[in-house]
């Protein structure tokens, strides 16, 4: 195999696809073409990143130890750290902490909380005082929190500087600051008193002081505050990183827009877990009995419910033994009743987790979305109870029964059905936050009993008031 491109990126590309076909033939292409591997990670360590992915954990670290330390460092930022750790355990101690002292805290400390205790302890027993100081310090901050997004990788100036002075300092740290969107001006306690921008201070004349360019209180948070209230602080203030700061105001590291991002993509994934019994923070890289706790007791809650709708079909079997084709229709009612119902579940979430449904228009959306079920289920009705009449006006379902009185139930049921559904799928995320729960938390499962419950007992109601 020669992949003759002139682009790394092409050439990640190409190693992608070669590697879903045979993945052992693409670890042995890199492995045999060292100068190959390392263009591209220095290219494009994102493209590196995919193609690491593609392959066996074992190969992957061999490819990662084949790299200097800051390039190492730059791949395994851009694997999740869930998959990182799987590889990171095959990758030679000395080698992996000195990619890891590359990274920015933030990011080591997220790989480091995947990793098993011993290798943990192994780890920062390798690396210097200071650093492993900091990297506890993070590590005993949850994840979804500020102080679990933050990095202390910032650049920060004391109060007293002139902006001619500040550039210039600005220019000597270059080298070891990735971020200079935001500086934070300090006093010698590090209390944070302001925050300017580099392109504000660059064009300011030398002879200003911090004190006169900089934003002073600018917005903040402590380490405990919810990663989705940081996120909504960033969106409504245009910001593209918040300060983090202790209780008596000094500066411990900032929560950057890349961080806010991912924070976003986190909360839309665990709302969509949580929606169906999943758990919020279970990947694909979970261990089986963690999975299995977290499911199961949601999956026994989906069978009780289930069991529930069985009890009020078999309570209503007469009318299907006077008319069998009531069986082959019922799943169709609860169908479209399902999926009207989740339809208004996604809009009402995505819009309670961007903060856009306050209690005083609850009354209002809950109407409008009723009207959308209304308006749903008369076309529903329409096409389901003529296309009913059809069937069985040509004898395609072979059966012999009133067609106008089947077809007027399936239309009907069909009205009921998407309208109660639709009403429930926006009312069910706003009762669960009145109760203090996640909005999100199993709603779909308690959607799916209402509308099976309707869409199989209502329409056997309804069917036996016709028939």
């Amino acid at each position: 195999m020669r992949f003759r491109l002139r682009k790394p990126r092409d050439l990640a590309h190409a190693l992608v696809a070669a590697a879903r076909r045979d993945r052992d033939e693409v670890a042995d292409y890199l492995e045999l073409r060292p100068e190959e591997w390392e263009a591209l990670v220095d290219a494009s360590p994102s493209d590196a990143a995919d193609v690491i992915e593609q392959l066996r954990d074992v190969d992957a670290a061999d490819l990662i130890s084949d790299l200097e330390a800051a390039d190492a460092a730059h791949v395994l930022e851009e694997i999740a750290p869930e998959l990182a750790a799987e590889i990171a355990e095959h990758v030679p101690l000395a080698e992996l902490t000195a990619a890891l002292t590359q990274m920015t805290d933030h990011e080591a400390t997220d790989l480091l909380s995947e990793l098993d205790e011993q290798m943990v302890s192994d780890v920062l027993d390798l690396i210097d005082d200071t650093t492993e100081a900091a990297y506890r310090r993070l590590m005993e901050y949850p994840a979804d929190t500020a102080g679990g997004l933050m990095t202390t990788d910032i650049a920060s100036l004391p109060l007293g500087l002139t902006t001619g002075e500040a550039t210039e300092r600005i220019r000597q740290l270059n080298e070891l600051f990735e971020d200079l969107t935001y500086i934070y001006v300090v006093d010698e306690a590090r209390v944070l008193h302001g925050v300017v921008s580099f392109r504000h201070l660059v064009f300011k004349r030398p002879g200003s002081t911090l004190a006169d360019v900089m934003i002073a209180n600018p917005i903040a948070v402590n380490p405990l505050t919810d990663r989705e209230e940081v996120a909504e602080i960033c969106q409504r203030y245009h910001l593209l990183g918040v300060p983090v700061v202790d209780g008596l105001g000094r500066l411990l590291g900032m929560v950057t827009n890349e961080a806010v991002i991912e924070t976003i993509q986190d909360e839309a994934s665990e709302d969509f877990a949580a929606a169906v019994g999943a758990g919020i923070e279970e990947t694909v890289y979970s261990d089986v009995v963690a999975s299995f706790r977290v499911r199961s007791p949601w999956l026994v809650l989906n069978l009780m419910l289930a069991l529930i709708v069985a009890l009020i079909i078999e309570r209503q079997t007469g009318v299907i033994s006077r008319e069998p084709v009531l069986a082959a229709l019922m799943p169709v009612i609860a169908l479209i009743g399902g999926n009207g119902g989740n339809q208004s579940l996604a809009v009402m979430i995505r819009s309670m987790a961007s903060d856009d449904v306050p209690g005083s228009q609850v009354p209002g959306i809950l109407a409008r979305q009723t009207g959308v079920g209304l308006l749903s289920g008369a076309v529903m009705a329409f096409v389901g109870g003529g296309m009913t009449f059809l069937l069985l006006a040509s004898r395609i379902f072979e059966t012999d029964t009133n067609g106008v009185a089947v077809s007027a139930t399936v239309a009907l049921a069909a009205v009921v059905n998407l309208t109660i559904g639709t009403l429930a799928g926006a009312a069910i995320p706003v009762g669960l936050r009145r109760l203090g729960q996640d909005p999100a938390l199993a709603s779909s499962i308690f959607l799916t009993l209402l509308t099976d419950a309707i869409g199989f007992g209502g329409f056997l109601l309804i069917a036996d008031l016709f028939l």
